[in-house]
This record gives C-alpha cells, structure tokens and sequence, in this order.
C-alpha cells in the first residue's frame, strides 16, 4: 500500500521582463502542475495576455496540421527525431514550400472531383431517356409539336385518343417513363390528360445525340479522372514520404511554442509583475528551484505555500501522481478507469495488482485459454507502441499468470479435464494419458470430496463456500484499508468507529453462530449479541444512521463473490459443448479416421474456442473488476482526485542537441 506522491505547493513570482525566460525554464523542467488563476481571485491581479509571438504560432500550427491532415500523416515505425535547431531555422522555408505544392495538388483535386460530380448529375439526367435512346435534338425546337416526358401513375391510352389520334407515343413499363409527341392544337387538353394521370414532368438535357454515345463519353472522361484523381492521390502520397517526419517535428515544436505563449492565459499578472502557483512534487522541489533560479539569472522569487491538510476544498486542488511499484504500476489504468485516488487516502493499485489478477484467475482457471491469452497480449506489445496500451497488456498477462496457476490446480485446457475421474461411477478420461484424479477422504459437504486436481463442476457447493469466504476476507482487507485511510485524514477514533466498528459486528455475528453451532447454549449466544449490539452502537457513532441501513447490504456483498464460481462454469460449459459437437460425435469422432468431417470439425472447434477466447476476456474481466470497484472499493475508496499534469511536453519527434 502506498500514497500517492507528496507535493509542494509553491509560487514563482517576477517582473514581467522575466516571464518568457520563467515559462521557457519552467515548460523545459517539467514539474510544475500550474493552479489556474481566477479573475476576481485577487483584486489586485488580472489574467495575462498571451506572449506577442502567440498569433503568429497559432497561424503556423493551423497551417502545418491542415497540411498534415490532407496528407494524412501518422507516426511510423521509421520516423525519426529531428534536431530542434533545425526545425526552428527552416520551418518558415519549408511550410511555404509546403504550402505551395499542397495547394496546387488540392485545388487541382477539387477541380476534379467537382467535374465528376457533374458528370454524375449529367448522367443521372439522362438515365430515363436511355431505354428510347432518341436523339435529343428531337426534344424541342418545333413550331407545332408539343413534346411530353415524364412519369406518371397510370397511362390510359384510349382517353388519349379520345383527344387525338395524332400521336407518337413510347413508353417504358418498367420505368412508367414516356415521351409523348403531340399536335401543338391538341396540347391542352394532352395536358389535362396527363395531369390527371399523376404527371411528374422529367425535362430532356439541352444536348444534341443519342443518350447512350453521351452516357458513354461522359463514363470515358469520368475514367479519365479517376486516373487523374489516383495520380494526385500517389502525389500526395510522395509528399506524405518526403514531408511526414517535418510535418510532426514542426507540429510537435509549434504545440510546445504555443503552450507557452499561453501560459499567461492561466495566471496571475499586474502591470509589471507576474504571479504562478502550482504544485511540484516534493522530491524534486529543491532541483527545480535550482534549475529555474539559473536559467531566469535569480530573476524570479521562488517559495512554498502552506496547505491546510484538513480543509477538503485545499486538497481537492491537490493534484495526483501515483508512486507505485514497477510491479504495481500497470494497475494504475484499471485504477483510472474507476478514478484516481484523493491527494490523502491510499492509492489502491498494489492491493488490486493482487486481488484482481487473483479472481480473473479464479475465474478462467484455464491453461490453454491463458496461453492463448498471454501470447496474444505479447504480440500486441511487440507491434503497438503506446504506453497505455502496454499498462493494459500487463494487466492481461498478470490475469493469465493466475488463470495459469488456477488452469494446473484445476486441470483445464481448453474445456479438456488433464486428468481421468470417476463420476458417479463412470470413468472420463483425461487429456494426458495416465494422468489419474487423487480423490481425498474428506469434504465440506457430502458427496463432494477434495480432488486433486480440482473439478470445479463436481464441487459446486463447496466452492460457493469458499468463494464467499474469500469475499468476506477480501471484503475485511478493505475495512482494514479503511481503517488506516481515515486513521490519517481524521484520526484514531473517527477510524475506529468508522470502519473497525464493521469487524466487531462481524466479530459477534460469528461469536453468535460458533456458539449455537457448537451448542454452548444462550449465554454464548447473548455474548456474540452483545458483541454485535457493541459494533452497531459504534457505526452508529461514527456514520450516523447511514451506518446500520447499509448492514444487510454486507451480506450481499459477501454472496456476490460467489459469481466467481458461476462464471467460471459457464466458460467451463461453453468450452466443453464445443469440444463435444467437434469431437463428441455429433460430426466426428477419432475413432472416424480421416475424413473431410474431420475438417469440419476442426474448423468448429477452431472457431467456437476463438469465441470463447474472446469471452475468457469479457467475462473474466468484467466480474472481476465488479468486484473490485463495487464490493471491494465501497470499503475504503473515495476516489475524486485529479491527475498531476506539469507543464511542458513530452518531446517525441524532435530533439535537443
């Protein structure tokens, strides 16, 4: 168990002819997590303005990430560092450069890309006139001929000759599209007709020649595009090579001016004076000072401020660090997915780097899955190289380290008992040939007695027991982690009738039932009573009534465990149907010889335990961290800080020479 890491408030004060060196130094140490300053804080101070380069960077940064955008840049695995010196001396060059040949290569593209647009439209209007492939000069231009085209709901032909007999009429019945030439006498009453026919009028394009040749040529200089279109794609792709590592060491040094061009944004500053307040972690106090007394010429007054420890607004600004283990420190992701601990309580990633592996474990229990699992958690290492992804993999591997070990005290793989047993008096045999199940001479219930290795399937009773057993020691540790956290934020009697109280109830519930169980009658009853009362009394001292409304929710905490058991069966039997469709008979069996159902076994057996594989970290995980966060966390863990976030940035793409 451990706290985070200790912090030192401090303020850093100067002349404003200062301030650039003091942000320079401060963004280059890393340490200092700034408080942001609030008008109205102080009525003497005011928010800074930004440093008079900031308008300028903040062109340059929207220029280079735009041009990063349509080139699509991403870190790879060949990307290089670049000097900083360089960076500086030709970024304006280069974004000019840049600038220039995206340009040409992006407007070109939209010319094009607006040209096909059109030619999709073109030939969107010409689509019904396909099936009649008529000139479409003959569309118009007639002095005595009315032209018609369009839809409509129903054609009836006969109330067209009822108007007129001359006519030239086609029609698509697929479609419901025609074209109609009409005596311009008879235009009227045609209109009449067709507006009773539900007419929806579809104007032939202003163009000479058949629709079919124009459909054509337009799908020809469409091709053509595209071409054209690929070609300035592989352009960009070029520029992409011959830019990529300048764009992210220019976007990279740009953030980092920027940042600090703002940083006056966040504090404190009058007319010749500024004012900083942050956080700097307590063991690097001295170093940090030094640092920033030198690069500034002594030109900035630096010195601690006081915190009072027992103000819960103060350290609620108190930001978090985690100082854990090399081992422990994976368990910080998880930690952060619930929230960070506050600055005074204890920071809980060691005790789940424990317990959360252990009831994954508990859970799968399975070799073969956990093989799989831990290969596959390696291999993700080996090709993404990011920080919170490999914390995450940790985790994984710590969980199939345990499903392992529960995997060898099971006997499991892959739904596959190691070991031959006799069940209520049929003999199975196990994966590994003369590997027998040692069955021992006692048991918690009859009919279950020990094995080893141990068929969870066969002590379902047994295990419900021991499941909440653990639950209710799990459970202990956290009152006991309780204990010690209040102890420091409230004192010895706050911490005693707080979270002890809970172990004396539990202490004279079990006291009440060891005496009835063993028959000592009613004294030994009253005294785990009294015990109990006792406990009561206490939480109620120290939580109000709040206290005894939540003890029967104890008892459900404890019976939650058992879902470790529950769980765990239901890998157990998805596993074991896969492997009995597969192998069982229903499609083959070993003893079928080779044959092509041998594949399709195979293949069933491949893919229901690639499912299951993937369940085996879902379920697992899912219930374990239930465990965790609700059962488990209720006990001792406020939560609510807020993380330790110092000023600077962490260089990747360029470097310091």
């Amino acid at each position: 168990m451990s706290y985070p890491k200790r912090m030192t408030k401090c303020l850093v004060a100067g002349h404003k002819k200062h301030l650039e060196a003091a942000v320079d130094s401060l963004h280059e140490a890393e340490l200092l997590h700034v408080e942001d300053f609030v008008d109205g804080d102080n009525p003497d101070f005011e928010i800074g303005m930004p440093m008079q380069y900031g308008e300028e960077v903040s062109r340059k940064l929207v220029k280079i990430r735009s041009i990063s955008n349509i080139l699509n840049v991403k870190p790879t695995n060949g990307t290089v560092k670049l000097p900083e010196s360089d960076v500086s001396k030709e970024l304006d060059a280069k974004l000019e450069q840049m600038d220039s040949e995206i340009d040409r290569n992006t407007q070109e593209m939209s010319r094009l890309d607006t040209r096909v647009k059109d030619i999709e439209a073109a030939q969107k209007e010409l689509l019904p006139f396909l099936a009649h492939d008529l000139d479409l000069k003959y569309f118009g231009g007639y002095d005595n001929i009315a032209v018609f085209s369009g839809t409509v709901s129903s054609f009836n032909e006969s109330r067209l000759l009822e108007i007129t007999d001359a006519y030239q009429l086609f029609t698509d019945s697929g479609s419901k599209f025609f074209v109609l030439f009409v005596s311009k006498k008879h235009e009227k009453g045609v209109q009449t007709f067709l507006a009773d026919s539900g007419y929806r009028e579809t104007r032939a394009p202003n163009k000479s020649g058949n629709p079919s040749d124009i459909y054509a040529a337009l799908d020809v200089e469409k091709s053509e595009i595209h071409a054209q279109i690929e070609a300035l794609i592989a352009e960009r792709s070029t520029l992409n090579e011959k830019y990529g590592n300048f764009i992210l060491a220019g976007d990279e040094f740009l953030s980092i001016l920027s940042e600090k061009a703002e940083l006056p944004l966040r504090i404190a500053t009058s007319e010749h004076t500024f004012v900083i307040e942050g956080w700097v972690p307590t063991s690097n106090y001295d170093g940090f000072v030094a640092a920033l007394s030198e690069k500034t010429g002594n030109g900035v007054y630096i010195t601690t401020l006081e915190v009072d420890m027992h103000d819960n607004k103060e350290i609620a600004k108190i930001p978090v660090e985690y100082e854990n283990s090399k081992f422990a420190s994976p368990m910080e992701a998880v930690v952060d997915l619930y929230s960070r601990p506050k600055y005074n309580e204890i920071d809980p990633s060691s005790l789940i780097a424990i317990s959360f592996p252990l009831v994954y474990g508990m859970i799968l229990g399975d070799i073969g899955y956990a093989l799989v699992l831990m290969t596959l958690a390696f291999l993700v290492m080996k090709f993404i190289k990011s920080d919170s992804v490999k914390k995450l993999m940790y985790v994984l591997i710590y969980c199939q380290i345990s499903a392992l070990f529960f995997g060898i005290i099971y006997g499991e793989f892959m739904g596959f008992p190691l070991a031959g047993y006799v069940y209520y008096g049929e003999y199975f045999p196990g994966l590994i040939p003369g590997l027998e199940t040692i069955v021992y001479d006692y048991a918690l219930f009859y009919g279950e007695p020990f094995t080893f290795p141990i068929h969870r399937s066969h002590l379902i009773m047994t295990f419900l027991a021991v499941t909440a057993t653990f639950g209710f020691l799990h459970l202990n540790i956290g009152y006991i982690v309780g204990f010690f956290d209040v102890k420091g934020q409230h004192g010895l009697m706050h911490a005693v009738l707080e979270k002890l109280s809970w172990i004396v109830i539990e202490i004279g519930v079990i006291a009440a039932i060891i005496a009835w169980y063993l028959g000592l009658g009613t004294v030994g009853i009253a005294v785990g009573a009294v015990i109990a009362v006792i406990g009561v009394g206490m939480l109620t001292k120290g939580e109000g009534i709040k206290g005894p409304i939540e003890l029967p929710g104890l008892l459900g905490n404890i019976l939650s465990y058992t879902r470790i058991i529950a769980v765990g069966l239901s890998s157990i039997y998805i596993a074991s149907t896969v492997n009995d469709i597969a192998f069982g008979g229903l499609i083959w069996t070993p003893a079928d010889g080779f044959s092509v159902l041998m594949f399709v076994s195979i293949l069933v057996f491949v893919l229901g335990h690639s499912l299951n594989t993937v369940l085996s970290i879902i379920a697992p995980g899912l219930h374990a961290l239930r465990l965790q966060y609700v059962e488990f966390f209720g006990k001792f863990y406020a939560s609510g800080g807020k993380a330790y976030k110092p000023f600077g940035h962490l260089k990747k793409y360029i470097m310091e020479e």
